[in-house]
């Protein structure tokens, strides 16, 4: 598998040899893994329900909130970059990428809960308060969310351990994506008592704090102990090089951006789809939380690629995708709540085996980036993954909006056919044309 064989070469880098026996602890393996359980409980609560509460709760326009999601993806595409130069240019007693989430879990934090308070304005005054918080929660997202793999290079040099602790992190980012999915709309009942601005603040001030807490325990318990030759302050012109013929982060980029788009659209209308399609808002609940079955896949993963390949495990993950939409297609069509469960079982298998290793190939990368132009920037390299994530999501977002308002979708009613027809749309068909291009980048990868 080429891109394997090149990622491999990448070992006679300007770093020290990997030591294949070099172990961490069980302690920082989970503190560095829980940084992502709190970027999913937080970030999970924003991309599956922050559409949903701003159109039946908060009240602003389909359309009006679509052009915020693709809005915001022009100010990651500033901003990614930008945090990814910061990290390069840092240093500190603590390391590059660890005081990120000292300095920015806090921040974040109180903008989340921002997000989510159904302050009382007209429709302009309510559409700027979306603006100034959701662009607010993009920006220091990528601040937290960037070094947690910037920092896996920087952890150990040990290929086994880097699928160790990206496996770590994988159960954990599922465990909480998997909680929140299913716990958002009970906590917003119980708290709110039929008051659903107040059980969405209540919601997320829980979610806020405990993403802040977890953060810290990260930047806690975690070290940088892999270092380049030559640890200096690297000028932005010497950072791009690392990207010169990096041809593996170009397409792990791509992979990154189209997965994003399908999961997005598919994320955020899962409500919306039970809700009016199905008529039964309670069972988004049930086929979210259906993802904790993928735990099973991600614990499996390292024993999978050993026999498999990190890429061959990803094209399997992908495939199991493409198919389960298809099938989710069919589950609609017949309005088959076992079809749908089935699908939606199919497609958590298929997201274990390839969002899992995403963060191994892109750590992979880095240093085939040094070993290819002898410039080591993991903050630069690393910070694209969450730029293309974020703007695979913000046209998700985009997409969904404005597909809801061209067909006349109107909060809290019974909706036309036209409008369930682009529900099912986002929920369905755009999730399977984004995985399908990310296969088939994954195959011509070879070529």
């Amino acid at each position: 598998m080429k891109l394997e064989k090149e990622l491999s070469s990448s070992d006679m880098s300007n770093h020290a040899e990997p030591d294949v026996s070099e172990k961490l602890s069980n302690k920082e393996r989970v503190s560095y893994g829980v940084s992502d359980f709190a970027c999913n409980i937080a970030n999970g609560m924003v991309g599956t329900y922050l559409m949903y509460y701003y159109t039946d709760v908060f009240l602003v326009a389909a359309g009006a909130i679509g052009t915020l999601f693709f809005l915001a993806r022009i100010v990651d595409a500033v901003c990614g970059p930008a945090w990814g130069i910061l990290i390069d240019h840092t240093h500190t007693k603590w390391g590059k990428s660890r005081p990120f989430f000292l300095w920015f879990s806090i921040p974040y934090g109180l903008f989340f809960i921002l997000a989510f308070s159904s302050v009382p304005l007209d429709s302009m005054g309510k559409l700027i308060w979306a603006y100034v918080t959701y662009i607010a929660i993009d920006v220091l997202y990528l601040g937290i969310n960037i070094p947690i793999t910037s920092i896996l290079p920087s952890l150990t040099s040990s290929p086994q351990e880097r699928v160790r602790l990206s496996t770590v992190r994988q159960v954990l980012a599922t465990t909480g994506a998997t909680l929140i999915s299913v716990m958002v709309l009970p906590m917003v009942a119980l708290l709110g008592r039929g008051n659903n601005q107040l059980g969405f603040f209540l919601t997320a001030v829980i979610i806020g704090v405990l993403t802040t807490c977890l953060l810290l325990v990260t930047f806690k318990n975690t070290r940088e102990r892999v270092h380049p030759k030559n640890d200096h302050k690297l000028p932005l012109s010497e950072s791009i090089k690392a990207l010169k013929g990096n041809w593996p982060w170009m397409i792990i980029s791509l992979m990154y951006f189209f997965f994003w788009i399908g999961m997005q659209t598919k994320l955020q209308v899962t409500v919306y789809f039970f809700k009016y399609n199905m008529h039964d808002a309670g069972l988004a609940s049930v086929m979210l939380g259906l993802q904790a079955i993928s735990l099973v896949v991600i614990v499996f993963t390292p024993y999978l690629t050993a026999h498999f390949g990190k890429k061959g495990t990803m094209s399997i993950g992908l495939g199991l995708c493409v198919i389960s939409q298809i099938i989710l297609g069919i589950g609609a069509h017949y309005l088959s709540v076992p079809i749908l469960a089935i699908a939606t079982i199919l497609g958590y298998f298929g997201n274990g085996f390839f969002a899992g290793l995403l963060p191994v190939m892109l750590a992979d990368t880095v240093d085939y980036g040094e070993w290819k132009n002898g410039v080591r920037a993991e903050g630069l390299v690393t910070s694209f993954s969450g730029i293309s994530s974020n703007f695979g999501m913000g046209v998700g977002g985009a997409v969904t909006g404005f597909l809801l308002s061209m067909n006349g979708y109107v909060a809290n009613h019974q909706q036309t056919p036209q409008a369930l027809t682009a529900i099912e749309m986002n929920y369905i068909w755009v999730p399977l044309i984004g995985f399908g291009i990310g296969l088939i980048l994954e195959a011509v990868q070879d070529l």
